[in-house]
């Protein structure tokens, strides 16, 4: 399906942008304060001027994409995130988070919806499904992580939301669930490193227009409501990294979702929002990230699939994706030198001052901060030899020999990293690890890239061994566990959600 955005040449572009500056709503703004263009004020306005018509190039995408159109591969890689994705709702459904988030909802007097906040028997309207069931997802920080954020756990949730209360099908819900994780993606691609250094955390502002892509391709909106819904979504989107290690970063993936499916609906009963959120001078971009990079996006939307490229990690441990690399670097030089904690002086583990600055939880106390702490993350490895999520417990953060290795492990700045760019790049960048032993010898050992990533992929079956795990966890029966499965490998044989929604409800 082609696609097409108008463009100028790059030195008309910028000749018309120092011309016509003072034209600008941009320019406006800030003469209203009174101020007076600056060379960064007009390179933004320059920048912005690149992709001139991008919202609606979006729009396009979203309402003229079939299922036809993504390749068999791309299903298949899909599929083992959606199963991956029920398996995390199943467990962040019986985790701290979600008896609160449950009784939320249920003080706002919305029961009696079609919708099933999953590992439950409650029904609701869509919008709060897709807000239980995101933050379920994203609870444990065990989900998936693509090229620019958290994929699954904004647009799986109020895909499934929509199909199960309008008796939508398995190829429904795959169309609607590639299209809003494509769009999600390639949004989040296209913003500058700023973006996340600033505080952001892209899972909750990128992941409303994944949703509101998702609602808007099942609600059958045209061109110009979803772009509507893309400007509404633009209006909620949110989420500051100061909260990673607390109940409230797990919701704003399950808020993303939220906000894109009232995003839709709106826009579905005729509400108008900007049609060109992202590019305008005083739009999204703008405001979040102080430019973009049109190359990233422009015309790149389904070429290739972020499937395809760079592909989506799946997690082995439940803790940030960060850490993945590193434990099972861990875990390999355990196993080579056959390592006992006892025996350990101390550890330290090298990597770059981005990634750094995220595991920012150096001595933490509950599970939810060790989640984002590489130092519990190695500690635990040398006490336990495993990384479960019965490990990322209060109780277990705080016993007395994990406080002790905890302290005894450094996180530091290898001066040599931190030249890849992107987001994907700075995660998966190698790290060092070395286990200085109380006999004087150093164990070292670089990582490689972890069980689960694209270069080190998961079979669909080792992905349903992680389910069962999660299922397990949720003490989930057997039997429907088993039937998930099953039903997801098959999905685009599906006439609606009857079965599914059997298999993930009470």
């Amino acid at each position: 399906m082609e696609q097409v955005v108008a463009f100028r040449p790059q030195a008309e572009t910028t000749q018309m942008i120092r011309r016509d500056f003072f034209k600008t709503p941009f320019a406006a703004a800030g003469l209203a304060l009174g101020g007076t263009p600056t060379a960064s004020t007009l390179a933004a306005a320059a920048e912005l001027a690149k992709a001139p018509g991008l919202t609606r190039y979006i729009a396009e995408f979203i309402v003229n994409t079939k299922y036809e159109d993504i390749p068999p591969d791309v299903i298949a890689l899909g599929k083992k995130t959606i199963l991956d994705g029920f398996g995390l709702a199943l467990a962040g459904s019986a985790s701290t988070l979600g008896p609160p988030l449950r009784r939320y909802i249920s003080s706002l007097g919305c029961a009696g919806g079609k919708a099933s906040i999953i590992g439950t028997t409650m029904k609701v309207p869509p919008r709060f499904a897709a807000l239980a069931n995101g933050t379920s997802i994203h609870a444990d920080d065990y989900d998936d992580t693509g090229s620019s954020l958290h994929v699954a756990a904004p647009a799986l949730p109020p895909a499934f939301a929509l199909c199960e209360t309008g008796r939508r099908s398995g190829k429904d819900l795959m169309l609607a669930f590639h299209v809003g994780v494509e769009v999600e993606s390639k949004i989040g691609d296209a913003m500058p490193a700023r973006h996340d250094g600033d505080g952001f955390h892209t899972t909750g502002t990128i992941g409303a227009f994944g949703s509101a892509a998702a609602c808007a391709r099942l609600l059958g909106l045209n061109a110009q409501q979803a772009a509507y819904a893309l400007g509404v979504a633009a209006s909620q989107a949110s989420g500051i990294r100061r909260n990673h290690g607390s109940m409230t970063k797990a919701f704003h993936a399950g808020h993303a979702g939220e906000s894109g499916s009232a995003a839709a609906d709106l826009a579905s009963f005729g509400w108008t929002a900007a049609d060109d959120v992202l590019e305008s001078p005083l739009g999204f971009y703008q405001a979040a990230g102080g430019a973009f990079e049109p190359a990233a996006i422009v015309g790149r939307l389904g070429r290739p699939w972020m499937f395809a490229s760079p592909g989506d990690l799946i997690k082995r441990f439940p803790c940030g994706t960060i850490q993945q690399s590193v434990m099972d670097a861990t875990l390999r030089l355990i196993a080579q030198h056959d390592i006992r904690a006892t025996s350990v002086d101390r550890a330290e583990v090298t990597g770059n001052q981005a990634n750094i600055n995220t595991l920012f939880r150096h001595r933490p106390m509950t599970g939810l901060e060790a989640k984002f702490s590489m130092e519990f993350a190695v500690a635990i490895l040398l006490l336990e030899r495993k990384a479960g999520l019965e490990h990322f417990t209060d109780a277990v953060v705080q016993r007395a020999d994990v406080q002790d290795l905890v302290a005894r492990v450094r996180y530091v700045v290898d001066p040599d990293t931190g030249k890849a760019g992107g987001f994907q790049a700075g995660l998966a960048e190698a790290a060092t690890l070395k286990v200085f032993m109380k006999d004087g010898r150093v164990l070292s050992t670089r990582t490689e890239p972890a069980k689960g990533d694209p270069r080190n992929p998961m079979s669909y079956e080792e992905v349903a061994d992680k389910f069962r795990g999660n299922a397990a966890f949720a003490k989930w029966p057997r039997q429907k566990a088993e039937s998930v499965i099953t039903l997801v490998q098959s999905l685009e044989r599906e006439p609606n959600m009857d079965r599914l929604t059997a298999a993930v409800t009470g």
